[in-house]
């Protein structure tokens, strides 16, 4: 199979590799010589770093490495089977590259977007054939992570969803297929886990430290929110939080907090700036300073955690009420994904819905505001007695 990589960044690079790994012939683009050199030469210590750890061989090597030329012109594309954009989440500039792209590849050629957050539809509709584009989200990075969200846009055809899927599926990730909605599943279900932490800290329940403690300690969660910010860089984190809030039509729910804001403003991007939530100019004293303020109030920690993960599952079942994908791609998104402890909905099993419905109405008492809002599937599962994974009737797309 030929595929086609438009992006020689991380992203981009990543996405080269799982596909030449799989055994296809991948052309990898960039308009940059010096990217396309920097990104070859980035894969050869990815694959020497694999052969000191044992996870390859050299003949192995060699083979990856020799499924994928790299180029500079867009016409090198044309005979890809699939094409996967990964360049700068920009609207106007992958509707242009994808119109011209559209001029080179056959019309069996599917047209990819690895875009986390733009419309599906409005990329497609720079085709002349529509039908062909899809969006299909890899998750940093890309050769680790084993998620892949499939976004069917309103144009796609279904045969197109059903040759990504399996295509995905033989590239040995786990898919989860999801609605045109801004977010898709992960960075909409994932947005309480940094604006109900951000929102925790802005009234002054609790610091940093202690916030990303709580759910690290008692949710079990690899990274803290505010940890997980400054890995991610405070500036993507926010500009996400920004582009689903205003694509929601400003829902409460979604709404950014002048905390993280204010930070991005100050350059306060996190690790890749030495400063964000945390100071990372001397990793031992970060390290006693979150020993020195975490707090050791195991309540308060509770309360945090239980708070975060109501918003959370109130987000995730609200997903599933919108259609816009299975309760199974739902939990698998969450945890292949953001490496999440357990799926959200498995956990609303786990806690009771009656939890989760008295949570939510607790906080909407408290603040009147619509962002606390309690999910009508959740409201109506409690009523029923009913759950997500056992004795109820699943959704499906």
């Amino acid at each position: 199979m030929n595929v086609g990589v438009i992006g020689s960044g991380t992203m981009g690079s990543g996405i080269a590799q799982v596909a030449a790994t799989s055994g296809c012939t991948v052309n990898l683009y960039d308009t940059n010589q010096e990217a396309l050199d920097r990104a070859k030469a980035a894969l050869e210590k990815i694959l020497l770093r694999l052969i000191e750890k044992g996870r390859i061989d050299t003949a192995e090597k060699n083979r990856i490495q020799s499924n994928i030329s790299y180029v500079n012109h867009l016409k090198d594309l044309s005979g890809s089977d699939l094409t996967i954009e990964a360049i700068i989440e920009n609207l106007d500039i992958k509707k242009k590259v994808f119109s011209e792209l559209e001029s080179y590849v056959s019309d069996d050629c599917i047209i990819a977007s690895n875009t986390s957050s733009l419309s599906i539809a409005s990329i497609a509709a720079s085709l002349k054939k529509p039908d062909r584009c899809i969006g299909i989200h890899f998750f940093n990075p890309a050769p680790l992570m084993k998620l892949v969200e499939v976004i069917p846009a309103i144009q796609t055809s279904k045969g197109v969803v059903q040759k990504s899927v399996a295509i995905i599926s033989d590239w040995k990730k786990v898919v989860a297929v999801a609605k045109d909605t801004p977010g898709f599943i992960v960075n909409k279900v994932a947005r309480p886990f940094y604006s109900e932490s951000l929102r925790i800290y802005d009234e002054g329940m609790a610091s940093f430290e202690t916030i990303d403690s709580s759910l690290k300690t008692l949710g079990g969660f690899r990274m803290g929110p505010f940890e997980l910010m400054d890995f991610i860089g405070n500036d993507v984190n926010y500009a996400v939080t920004e582009s689903v809030f205003a694509s929601f039509y400003y829902d409460d729910r979604y709404k950014p907090s002048f905390t993280q804001k204010r930070l991005s403003e100050a350059g306060y991007l996190g690790r890749k700036s030495d400063r964000g939530y945390y100071d990372y100019t001397s990793i031992s004293d970060l390290e006693k300073h979150q020993d020195k303020y975490t707090s050791s109030d195991v309540f308060l920690k509770q309360q945090i955690l239980e708070r975060v993960l109501a918003m959370l599952i109130n987000e995730a079942a609200d997903t599933l009420f919108m259609g816009i994908a299975t309760a199974e791609d739902i939990d698998n998104a969450m945890t292949k994904g953001v490496n999440y402890p357990k799926g959200l909905l498995a956990w609303a099993d786990e806690k009771g819905t009656d939890w989760c419905v008295t949570m939510m109405d607790k906080l909407y008492d408290e603040y009147h505001e619509d962002r606390y809002r309690c999910s009508p599937l959740l409201r109506s599962m409690n009523k029923e007695n009913k759950n997500f994974f056992n004795g109820r009737k699943r959704y499906s797309l």
